[in-house]
C-alpha cells in the first residue's frame, strides 16, 4: 500500500507546482493588464486571434482572482502531497477536497466545453484523478 501512497504523493506535488507556476504566471499577466493574454492562455484550444479584444476591467480582476486560485491551489496540494506520502488521513482527503474539486470545475467547464488542448489542462486533470484513486484505495485498503 505504501507504493500507492507515495505515487498519490509524487501526483500531488507536480499538480501543485504546475499550478503554482501557472497561478504566478496568470497574476503576472493580469498585473501587468495582458488581459487578451492571459484569456488566450487558459482557452488555449481556441484561436488567440477570437480572444483578443478590450476586456474591462473588471475581467482583469477575476482572471487575478483566478490566478491566485491556482497558487493557492497549488501550495496546499503540494504541501498535503508531501504528508500523502506517508498516508496522512488528514493530506489525503485535503488534497482530494482542494484539488479534485479544482480540477472538477475544469473538467465540466473547460475540458467538456473544448476550450484547452491536452497539455497542460487535461492531462493535470487525469494527474488529479489518478492521485485521488491511488490514495483512497491505500486508504481504504489499509482499513481492511
Amino acid at each position: 500500500m505504501k507504493a500507492f501512497f507515495k505515487t498519490s504523493s509524487v501526483l500531488w506535488v507536480i499538480w501543485g507546482i504546475v499550478h503554482i507556476f501557472f497561478g504566478v504566471f496568470t497574476v503576472y499577466l493580469v498585473l501587468n493588464n495582458y488581459t487578451s493574454r492571459v484569456v488566450a492562455e487558459i482557452a488555449n484550444a481556441v484561436s488567440p486571434e477570437l480572444l483578443k479584444m478590450d476586456y474591462p476591467a473588471a475581467a482583469n480582476a477575476l482572471l487575478g482572482q483566478h490566478g491566485w486560485n491556482l497558487i493557492w491551489f497549488g501550495i496546499v496540494t503540494l504541501i498535503a502531497g508531501f504528508y500523502v506520502w506517508k498516508g496522512n488521513k488528514n493530506a489525503i482527503f485535503l488534497a482530494a477536497i482542494v484539488g479534485g474539486l479544482a480540477d472538477l470545475g475544469y473538467l465540466l467547464f473547460m475540458d467538456l466545453g473544448g476550450y484547452v488542448t491536452f497539455f497542460p489542462g487535461t492531462l493535470m486533470t487525469i494527474i488529479a484523478l489518478a492521485a485521488v484513486v491511488t490514495s483512497f484505495y491505500a486508504h481504504f485498503k489499509m482499513k481492511e
